[in-house]
């Protein structure tokens, strides 16, 4: 049986997180630890031939390294199964396809405003009013120029649509985003009505597997796990130390 397979990924640490900014949709490269988590990610990926038809990323630098980072390896190594396949073709014989990277802006972090690129410290000193409030409640409280809640999920919401027409069983998307735009995306995929708060480490993978042919219909398979399947939920075994030499 195919599935249209979704991997939503995190990207790698950033200067931005070292320093604990409120990155946003502020440009922040990746630390030099950053980029070996990238290029762990993909040589993990490629070690189970997870080989994507198609790939989507938010247009951020932090993102954009990431996803040329973890990209690499399939250029110049075939995936483990196909060597390990006994009527496969041998390593030689293997010639990557090339992927198109798709940049969107809806997968880019959402906006916060006048936070944007600042520590909560610095934010304090700069909007104390504004801090305090909001650390004050746990309301939402709307923040100058920044993004709304709704127009955050509005984004995810079209997102998701927009693959759901454009793809089919078989195809496998690597999609790479920000921890603070991946719960929305996930609630998208999921179905439901809230967006939940989800840890995402850096370089963490989420990955989802849907019967495409059947996402649509009203009827009891709605509710059959065989046809919408959780695989991996903030997946980040590739960091740890030797994992790649199992």
């Amino acid at each position: 049986m195919q599935f249209l397979k979704l991997l939503f990924i995190r990207h790698a640490e950033s200067t931005g997180n070292i320093e604990r900014r409120m990155q946003g949709q502020g440009e922040y490269p990746l630390t030099e630890h950053g980029k070996i988590q990238a290029e762990k990610l993909g040589q993990a990926l490629l070690k189970e031939g997870w080989i994507p038809t198609h790939v989507y990323s938010s247009p951020l630098r932090r993102t954009l390294q990431t996803t040329k980072l973890a990209l690499a390896p399939f250029q110049s190594h075939p995936p483990a199964y196909i060597s390990d396949l006994t009527n496969a073709p041998s390593a030689s014989d293997w010639e990557p396809e090339p992927v198109i990277i798709t940049y969107m802006d809806d997968l880019k972090e959402f906006h916060n405003g006048i936070f944007q690129g600042l520590t909560w410290s610095e934010a304090r000193i700069r909007y104390p009013d504004l801090c305090h409030k909001l650390e004050s409640t746990p309301d939402w409280i709307p923040v100058p120029e920044a993004e709304t809640l709704q127009e955050i999920r509005d984004r995810a919401h079209r997102f998701i649509q927009k693959i759901l027409t454009r793809h089919k069983n078989g195809d496998r998307l690597w999609i790479v985003t920000h921890s603070g735009f991946l719960p929305h995306l996930i609630a998208e995929v999921l179905g439901v009505d809230r967006s939940w708060r989800i840890s995402s480490h850096n370089t963490a993978m989420f990955e989802f597997w849907i019967d495409h042919d059947r996402w649509h219909l009203d009827n009891e398979n709605r509710y059959n796990t065989d046809l919408w399947q959780i695989r991996r939920f903030n997946d980040h075994r590739h960091l740890t130390e030797g994992f790649l030499d199992r």
